[in-house]
C-alpha cells in the first residue's frame, strides 16, 4: 500500500529524521515468561474457543441438512428467498469493507469526515427500512435505529473539533504499513466471508422450522459468530501491533508472515481472552460516559449514582482495553496483565485525556456501523419485496456481518495507532516520534484552563 506522493512528503516533513529500518526475517525475542495461573487460563480459553468452534460447526451442518430436507416438504421456509439475499450481503461486506479500509488508508482526512457525517444518516435508514417492515420486532429495531442515528448526529457535532487530531494520528501511525498489508487484509476478508456464510446456512436451517429449540440454536450460533469474529479481529491486532510497535520503537521492519506465526503459535488464548472482555468493558465504559451527560451536576442523587457507575469503568478498563494487545503481540504477557500495565504507563505519563478524547476507535466503530447499514439496507429491502416476512432478520443479520466484516477490515489500522501510543508512552523522547503527541497534549492542556 502506498499513499499519494505528496502526503509522504508531508509526513517525511513532519518527522524527525531516525536511524535507518533494520529489516528481519524472524521476531526479535521480547518474551516475558507467564505465570502457571496465567499460563493455565490461556490455554483454558483456547480450548474452550476451539471446543465451542468445532460444535458449533457440526450444529450448523446438521441444522442446514435437516432445514433442507424440511424445506423440500413444506412451504413454510423458502430457502431461495432467504439465502441470496442474505448471502450478497455478505459478498457485499467483503467488498465495500476493503474499499473503505483503502479510502481511510489514503485518504483518512475525508474518511473521518465522511464517516461521522453519513453513518448518522445510513442508521435512520435502516430504522426507516425497519418501520416499513412493520412488524413488532421491526419496529422496536427501526425505533432503536433511528434514536441511535440521531445520537451518532449529535456526537459528531460535539467532536467536531476533534477530527484534525484524529486525522493526523491515523496519517502518520499507518504511514508506512507493513509488507503485504494488502494481501493479510483480503486473506482475513475472504476468511470472514467464507465463515460467515457457513454461519448463515446454519442460521437458515434453524428458521426453517423455528421451534422454541431453534432459536435457541440462534442464539447459540450468533454467540460463537460474534465471539469468533472478534478472535479473528484482535490476532490481525495484535500481529500488526507488534509490527508498528518494533518499528516506531526499535527501527525494526518485521516480516508479516513471521509475525502472524508466532501469534498463531503463542498467543491465540490471550487473544481469546481479550476478545470477551474488551467488548463487554467497553459496552460498560461508553455507557458510563453516556450516563455522566445526562446527569450533570443538578441533581446530587443522578450524579453520586453516575459517578460511582463511572468510577467502576474506570477500574474495569485497567484490566481490559484494547491497548493491551499491544504488550500481548510484544511481551506475551496475560491480557489482563498487558492492560493493567499498558494503562498505568498511560497514566505515569499523563496520557489518559489524550486517549479519551482520540476519535480513531469511534472512527473504527462508526465505520462499522455504517458497513453494516448498508448490508442491512441491502438485505432488507430485497427481501421486504420478495417475501417480507423474512426481511427483518435478514436486516439484522446482514448489518452483524457488515459491521465486523468492516471492524476486521480496519483492524491494521487501529493496531498501528495503538502501537504508536503505547512505543510513545513507553519512551515519549524518542527522535523517531514528530510532535503530533505533544502539541495535542499541549492544546488539551490549554482547554482545561
Amino acid at each position: 500500500m502506498e499513499r499519494s506522493t505528496g502526503s509522504n512528503m508531508q509526513i517525511q516533513g513532519q518527522r524527525t529524521q531516525s536511524t535507518a529500518i533494520v529489516k528481519v526475517q524472524e521476531e526479535p525475542s521480547i518474551k516475558i515468561e507467564p505465570t502457571v495461573g496465567g499460563q493455565l487460563l490461556r490455554k483454558l480459553f483456547q480450548i474452550i474457543f476451539f471446543v465451542q468452534l468445532f460444535l458449533v460447526s457440526i450444529l450448523v451442518i446438521v441444522l442446514t441438512i435437516r432445514g433442507l430436507i424440511y424445506a423440500g416438504s413444506t412451504d413454510r421456509f423458502h430457502p431461495k428467498k432467504w439465502y441470496p439475499p442474505l448471502l450478497v450481503s455478505t459478498a457485499s461486506a467483503g467488498i465495500v469493507s476493503f474499499i473503505w479500509q483503502s479510502i481511510t488508508f489514503h485518504c483518512p482526512s475525508k474518511a473521518i469526515k465522511a464517516v461521522f457525517w453519513f453513518t448518522p444518516l445510513l442508521t435512520c435508514a435502516v430504522g426507516v427500512l425497519h418501520v416499513l417492515i412493520g412488524s413488532p420486532l421491526s419496529l422496536a429495531a427501526g425505533t432503536i435505529a433511528i434514536l441511535s442515528g440521531v445520537i451518532q448526529s449529535l456526537y459528531a457535532c460535539w467532536v467536531n473539533s476533534r477530527f484534525d487530531y484524529a486525522s493526523k494520528i491515523l496519517t502518520v501511525s499507518t504511514s508506512a504499513p507493513p509488507y503485504n498489508t494488502t494481501t493479510f487484509v483480503i486473506v482475513s476478508i475472504i476468511t470472514c466471508l467464507v465463515y460467515s456464510s457457513f454461519a448463515v446456512t446454519g442460521i437458515g436451517g434453524a428458521t426453517a422450522t423455528g421451534t422454541s429449540l431453534d432459536i435457541a440454536f440462534i442464539v447459540v450460533i450468533l454467540l460463537s459468530f460474534l465471539w469468533s469474529m472478534q478472535v479473528i479481529k484482535n490476532m490481525l491486532y495484535v500481529t500488526i501491533s507488534r509490527i508498528r510497535y518494533m518499528n516506531f520503537a526499535c527501527g525494526v521492519d518485521i516480516n508479516t508472515g513471521a509475525a502472524f506465526h508466532y501469534t498463531v503459535k503463542h498467543l491465540v488464548g490471550s487473544v481469546c481472552i481479550g476478545s470477551a472482555i474488551v467488548p463487554v468493558i467497553g459496552t460498560i465504559r461508553g455507557s458510563a460516559r453516556a450516563i455522566n451527560l445526562v446527569a450533570g451536576d443538578n441533581d446530587e442523587f443522578l450524579f453520586s449514582c453516575a459517578d460511582c457507575y463511572s468510577g467502576f469503568a474506570s477500574t474495569l478498563i485497567t484490566y481490559g482495553n484494547r491497548w493491551g494487545f499491544v504488550h500481548v503481540g510484544i511481551y506475551n504477557k496475560g491480557f489482563i496483565q498487558a492492560s493493567a500495565d499498558t494503562w498505568e504507563m498511560f497514566k505515569r505519563v499523563e496520557l489518559i485525556s489524550l486517549i479519551d478524547s482520540d476519535l480513531t476507535g469511534v472512527f473504527c466503530f462508526l465505520s462499522g456501523v455504517a458497513v453494516g447499514s448498508i448490508c442491512g439496507i441491502v438485505g432488507g429491502t430485497w427481501e421486504l419485496i420478495i417475501h417480507k416476512g423474512y426481511a427483518t432478520e435478514v436486516s439484522i443479520y446482514a448489518f452483524l456481518i457488515g459491521y465486523f466484516m468492516c471492524r476486521i477490515a480496519l483492524a491494521w489500522q487501529q493496531a498501528s495507532v495503538s502501537a504508536y501510543y503505547v512505543s510513545y508512552a513507553e519512551n515519549p523522547q524518542s527522535l523517531r516520534f514528530d510532535a503530533t503527541i505533544p502539541v495535542r497534549i499541549e492544546q488539551l492542556h490549554r482547554f482545561q484552563v
